[in-house]
């Protein structure tokens, strides 16, 4: 796994992690899923990406997409689509969230001595899931981790964060049913490498924190991207 490559100027620090034992198999359903959303939208000369933005006007970098952000009250998943990288290969990511409300019983935030003042808390605790990272062709890069302040979310340790991962799910058709499910799907598909990066990303956060002990590393603007795997379909 990359900490450093290819959109985050953090350094690289080295941490023992496998991914010897990664699957090979995956869910037949979302797969399926995933293809069928794909072909739909192909079919009818459109993309992932290009389903978020219609009819949102001029698009701007750091804007979210669609305004306000998508969510189920249901499960009370949630995700939006931005872009601030510059980069030559990204065009934009999909940043996935769960709400309090459908978190597991029991659920806690991490107990780390850092500053919590930021955090939201209570009925308006949020977990950044995983972010997915998207080309100009509205086809996915690779899946990243990232830091606390980058999403402004509630940090929950990694174990908590994968205990939220088979609630999520977008059931509803705005703003494309497409791609409510090709993201939904993603989530399952790629679910041995989401768990991989929530803990490396822990730790990333806890050898960082060890590396600048006078910092809060959860709000170091260094610190950003703490993990990134390339997924190809």
């Amino acid at each position: 796994m990359r900490s450093d490559q290819p959109f985050s100027a953090l350094a690289h620090i080295p941490i023992g992690l496998s991914f010897c034992h990664l699957r090979t198999e995956r869910p037949a359903t979302a797969a399926h899923s995933m293809r069928e959303s794909l072909r739909v939208l192909e079919k009818g000369g459109l993309n992932i990406v290009g389903e978020v933005l219609r009819g949102q006007g001029t698009f701007y970098e750091m804007q979210h997409y669609p305004a306000n952000d998508v969510y189920d009250r249901d499960s009370h998943a949630q995700y939006y689509y931005h872009a601030h990288r510059g980069s030559q290969l990204e065009h934009g990511h999909f940043h996935l969230f769960m709400r309090r409300a459908g978190m597991p019983p029991n659920t806690l935030p991490a107990k780390q001595s850092y500053s919590r003042t930021l955090w939201p808390s209570d009925n308006d605790a949020i977990a950044h899931l995983i972010a997915i990272s998207m080309d100009k062709k509205g086809l996915p890069l690779g899946l990243f981790a990232c830091n606390r302040w980058v999403t402004g979310e509630t940090w929950y340790a990694a174990d908590q964060v994968i205990g939220m991962l088979d609630a999520f799910e977008i059931d509803h058709a705005y703003p494309s049913w497409p791609t409510n499910l090709w993201l939904s799907s993603v989530v399952k598909v790629y679910r041995t490498e989401i768990e991989a990066l929530l803990r490396h990303r822990d730790q990333i956060v806890t050898a960082w924190q060890q590396r600048f002990p006078d910092k809060d590393a959860l709000e170091d603007r260094e610190l950003e991207i703490t993990g990134y795997l390339p997924i190809t379909l």
